[in-house]
């Protein structure tokens, strides 16, 4: 995953009003009116959130007539999931180590 789309869906994901808009995408596609609606900000400043979520590619938008859809995109989540899981396993196998080491000095120690 090329570094700036792992920045984009981040940076999608650290706002809790991102995050409530793409949990009410995950129930099906819905007008941009209809996601505004239940928070108390401008429709503008929910507008702004969506282009976010547009950027980072977690947000389809389609257009019939006047009406904007929105739709939620899982893609950009199962690659941000994938470089979770490599960190950890990366820093799961370094603490490992690390505990094999500490557990083998205090062998050391107590036969002294």
């Amino acid at each position: 995953m090329m570094q700036s789309t792992l920045d984009h869906t981040m940076t999608a994901l650290a706002d809790p009003t991102r995050r409530a808009i793409l949990q009410r995408l995950a129930k099906g596609e819905a007008r941009v009116t209809e996601i505004a609606e239940p928070f108390e900000v401008s429709l503008n400043a929910v507008s702004k959130h969506i282009k976010i979520l547009e950027r980072a590619n977690l947000v389809r938008r389609r257009r019939s007539g006047r009406e904007h859809y929105l739709s939620f995109n899982p893609k950009p989540l199962d690659a941000a999931s994938q470089w979770i899981e490599k960190q950890r396993a990366f820093w799961n196998a370094r603490l490992d180590t690390l505990e094999h080491l500490l557990e083998q000095e205090d062998r050391k120690g107590s036969r002294q």
